[in-house]
């Protein structure tokens, strides 16, 4: 996710424009049946770009969102932990409050700067480009708990690293997200928390370096998010804006884009379905029923976020797993910083329910190996959001205050909709009624979770 000095064809004001019959004219050379293989895989590709084009419109485009940040180039923190009624993004964190920035990059880099955070708490930014790949961190495990200053610069910039700038990150989009988190030790640790987020800033290079800036680069025309219009064949249309902000686009994809040019896919090329002949439409649409129909099946087959969330070399080309990333939990860490792990079904593989009671035991020696801590939390089904519970407990882990371990070390978590009892409440972790999953959280995790010698306890009915 780069900011860019070089104006690009979203800079010109390119949106989904309609009417055209240039679609029609690019499967020209696509029989319907590779049409329909094309626009499967499209789809696949398309899909993080998309649901990060939706957190984008809601966050720093549309100021009626309740998720509006403000725009790009500001940070909104938030300091209190997430409760049902947030449903801003799917499987929330519920350990460390966020801070939420976008920037375009187009005109000039931008600088975050960080204060000094104690060196007993946990912080990080993680920063996400349009493709959805994670290609920076600054925080407790990369660069430590210093104040710093680190610059933010896109493909096109071409200058000298600035003095007073620790270290420059380069995207390679033009349009770029932050994800910051700060640990949270509970509601008497809010205002610690608030004192630390006040220090986060973002700063035009020109502001930092007290320069004339850049010249200005035209507003794009941001397309109106419609989920519907957006996973159906007008997906295109999406991905053609989308594109415009990931030029030049990477060597390793320049087969993969020609091919996705027999379909009328291209940066900044407009789109119109309704101009193509009957017999290619439906291959596309075919297509994008199978898209989804492979990524739904997919969904099922994984239950940890190992090498789903990362760079582009760490994805490898894997357009599903960035796909089942993004829809299973987006914008989840790269496994260094964390690992998600968890389960939906029981140990009999059947789906966990509410009504049953389940219990997660940890020998000692297979607590989770977490150099900073670690959490799980309850998510329902189909929604992965969080469940109300009489005792607004969403998330259980190693800082859960009055959390009780066996005489032996080990530790036994009781799951489900119903008190488990009051000698048991301090290690309850309340369930909905219905279905749902339940995910934990490793900060920084340890070695045993990389090699596979730790693993997550199968729940077992209680």
């Amino acid at each position: 996710m780069k900011f860019s000095t070089v104006i690009s064809a979203a800079a010109l004001g390119l949106s989904l424009t309609m009417g055209s019959t240039a679609s029609a004219q690019a499967q020209d050379t696509a029989s319907p049946e590779e049409a329909r293989a094309i626009a499967k895989d499209a789809f696949i590709y398309a899909y993080p770009m998309l649901f990060n084009y939706k957190t984008m419109y809601q966050q720093a485009i549309d100021p009626k969102s309740k998720s509006y940040v403000g725009g790009f180039g500001r940070f909104r923190n938030y300091s209190h932990p997430y409760g049902p009624d947030n449903k801003e993004i799917v499987t929330p964190n519920n350990d460390t409050p966020y801070s939420w920035a976008w920037l375009d990059l187009r005109r000039e880099p931008w600088v975050l700067t960080v204060p000094e955070v104690p060196d007993n708490r946990y912080y990080v930014f993680q920063w996400i480009d349009l493709f959805t790949y994670n290609f920076a961190y600054v925080g407790s495990r990369t660069t430590g708990n210093g104040a710093g200053h680190y610059l933010l610069a896109g493909p096109g910039w071409k200058g000298e690293t600035p003095k007073g700038i620790d270290k420059v990150l380069r995207p390679e989009t033009d349009i770029i997200l932050t994800l910051g988190r700060t640990a949270l030790g509970g509601p008497s640790d809010v205002k610690n928390v608030q004192a630390i987020q006040e220090g986060y800033r973002l700063t035009p290079l020109s502001s930092f370096e007290h320069t004339a800036p850049p010249p200005a680069v035209p507003k794009p025309t941001f397309p109106k998010w419609d989920e519907a219009k957006a996973t159906s064949i007008d997906f295109i249309s999406y991905l053609n804006f989308l594109q415009t902000f990931t030029q030049p686009p990477a060597p390793s994809e320049a087969e993969l884009l020609q091919r996705f040019a027999k379909i009328g896919i291209a940066p900044g090329k407009p789109f119109d379905a309704a101009a193509l002949p009957p017999e290619t439409r439906a291959a596309i649409e075919a297509g994008v029923a199978d898209g989804k129909a492979a990524l739904a099946d997919a969904e099922k087959h994984t239950t940890s976020s190992f090498g789903i969330f990362g760079t582009r070399e760490d994805l490898n080309g894997d357009y599903m797993k960035r796909a089942v990333a993004a829809a299973m939990g987006i914008y989840g860490n790269t496994k260094e910083e964390a690992v998600y792990v968890g389960a939906h079904v029981d140990a009999d593989h059947k789906q966990l329910v509410g009504s049953q009671p389940y219990v997660l035991h940890f020998d000692k020696k297979d607590l989770p190996p977490a150099k900073f801590f670690w959490s799980m939390t309850m998510y329902d089904l189909p929604g992965r959001h969080l469940v109300p519970n009489p005792l607004n407990r969403y998330s259980i882990g190693d800082r859960t205050q009055g959390l009780k371990y066996n005489a032996d070390g080990s530790l036994d978590i009781y799951v489900q909709h119903t008190s488990p009892g009051t000698d048991r409440e301090a290690n309850w972790l309340p369930a909905p009624q219905g279905a749902y999953d339940v995910i934990m959280r490793i900060y920084g995790p340890g070695q045993a979770v990389f090699d596979g010698t730790w693993k997550f306890p199968e729940p077992k009915k209680g």
